[in-house]
C-alpha cells in the first residue's frame, strides 16, 4: 500500500517528502494509519548523525492513529481502533520481559531483518526506531500498539509514547522516587517537563527545574516544578543547595544529552542520592567523575531507558491521568504542522522554540 514519508537522504541534509510502499503486516503484527506523529530530539539526533544508523531512512517514533489492518495472531487489536504506537518492541516471554522491563526485550523480530519500508521501487528504506512515523502508515509489532481505551485527541495521545512515559518513568520507575524526596531535573524540554510532571505526580517536595531558557523555566513552573534555576547562572549549585535545606537532592534527572549537564548533575546530589541519566549524548561523548565520592557517600548514577515503561500498563494509566485533569498533555504541544512543512516543524524543536511539534496527518488517520 503506497503512504508518504519525510525521507532522510543523507545525514545534516533538509528532509524530503517521498512516495512509499509499507508493507502489510505479517504475523503479530499491525498496520496503523497515523492522525499525528510528535517531534522528538531523538529523531535529529538520529538524523544528524549522532548514534549512526543506516540510509537512506524514515524516522519518527513518537505517534498514534487508528488501526487498519491486523496480521495472523494478533489478539486485542481490530481495524478502527486508535492506539498509541511506540517504539518499544516486546516478545512478553523474554528474561527482561518477564522481569518488567521489555524496554530491553532480549528476541528479535522478523521487522527487525526486514523493515516495512520501501521505496516504490523496491529499495529497502529503514524504519528508524522501530516506528518510522514521519509517514501516513506504519506496520509495527502488536506489542507497539497499545489501544486507547478513553476519549483523548490522538495528537496529544502521541506524546505518550515517548516524551511522556520516559519522563514520568524515569521519575516513577527508573528512580523510584519518594514523597517528600527532593528532585532537580536538568533540561525543560519534553522530557524534562514530564519528569517534572512525575515528580509532582508522586509528591516530591522541592521540585527544581534546571535550564538556560527563561521560556522553559515559566513552562516547568506551570508543569509543577516548585523552583526555577537559570543553569549557567554562577551560583546555580548554591540556589539548589539553600533551596534544599543544604543537602541538595534526593534525586537529579539530567534529560538532555550534553556532557556539561551531566557533570553538573553530579555536584547537585545529596548523600546517597541519585543521578539518572535520561538524555543520551551522541556516540563517543565521555563525562569525568569522581568515583570516590560517589563510594564514599553511597551515591548512584543510573540509566533510565524509556522511563523502564511498562507500556501496556503505564499508556492507559497516563492516558487516565490525563482524563482526571492530573497530567498535562495538550499544554506540551506547541504546534501543529502538515507533513509538507516538516523542516519547519523540525527546527522549532532543534532551536529550543518549541516543547513538542506535531505532524498532523490527513486521511485515514484523522488530524
Amino acid at each position: 500500500m503506497k503512504s508518504r514519508a519525510a525521507v532522510c537522504r543523507a545525514f545534516g541534509k533538509p528532509m524530503s517528502i517521498e512516495e512509499i510502499e509499507v508493507a502489510d503486516p505479517g504475523p503479530g503484527e499491525v498496520r496503523v494509519a497515523l492522525a499525528a506523529t510528535a517531534i522528538c530530539h531523538s529523531d535529529i539526533s538520529y538524523a544528524e548523525g549522532a548514534w549512526g544508523g543506516p540510509l537512506p531512512a524514515v524516522y519518527g517514533h513518537e505517534s498514534a492513529g487508528r488501526v487498519i489492518d491486523v496480521g495472523p495472531g494478533v489478539a486485542g487489536l481490530k481495524p478502527g481502533d486508535p492506539v498509541v504506537v511506540t517504539l518499544i518492541r516486546s516478545c512478553g516471554a523474554c528474561r527482561m520481559c518477564v522481569s518488567g522491563k521489555p524496554v530491553f526485550c532480549e528476541a528479535t523480530f522478523p521487522l527487525d531483518d526486514k523493515g516495512p519500508i520501501s521505496t516504490r521501487a523496491g529499495e529497502p528504506l529503514w524504519q528508524a526506531m522501530r516506528v518510522g512515523g514521519f509517514a501516513e502508515h506504519v506496520t509495527v509489532h502488536a506489542s507497539q500498539a497499545i489501544k486507547v481505551e478513553i476519549d483523548v485527541p490522538l495528537d496529544e495521545a502521541a506524546l505518550v509514547a515517548c516524551a511522556v512515559i520516559t519522563g514520568v518513568g524515569a521519575v516513577t520507575r527508573s528512580a523510584g522516587v519518594r514523597m517528600g524526596e527532593s528532585v532537580v531535573v536538568i533540561g525543560a524540554g519534553g522530557v524534562g517537563l514530564n519528569a517534572v510532571q512525575g515528580a509532582r505526580l508522586v509528591g516530591a517536595d522541592p521540585i527544581v527545574a534546571m535550564d538556560v531558557a527563561p521560556a522553559k523555566l515559566e513552562a516547568a513552573k506551570r508543569f509543577g516544578a516548585t523552583h526555577a534555576v537559570d543553569a549557567r547562572a554562577p551560583d546555580a549549585k548554591a540556589q539548589v543547595k539553600a533551596i534544599t535545606g543544604g543537602r541538595y537532592a534526593d534525586h537529579v534527572f539530567v534529560t538532555v544529552g550534553a556532557k556539561s549537564a551531566i557533570e553538573a548533575a553530579l555536584p547537585l546530589i545529596a548523600r546517597a542520592g541519585t543521578v539518572v541519566l535520561v538524555g543520551m549524548p551522541a556516540s563517543g561523548v565521555t563525562a569525568e567523575i569522581d568515583p570516590t565520592m560517589i563510594a564514599a557517600t553511597g551515591q548512584r548514577i543510573v540509566g533510565s531507558k524509556m522511563g523502564d515503561a511498562q507500556v501496556a500498563l503505564d499508556v492507559p494509566r497516563l492516558l487516565s491521568l490525563r482524563a482526571e485533569g492530573r497530567l498535562k498533555l495538550g499544554e506540551l504541544i506547541s504546534g501543529r504542522f502538515p507533513l509538507e512543512r516538516i523542516d519547519e516543524a523540525i527546527e522549532g524543536v532543534r532551536s529550543g522554540a518549541a516543547l513538542r511539534n506535531v505532524i498532523a496527518f490527513r486521511g485515514e488517520g484523522g488530524a
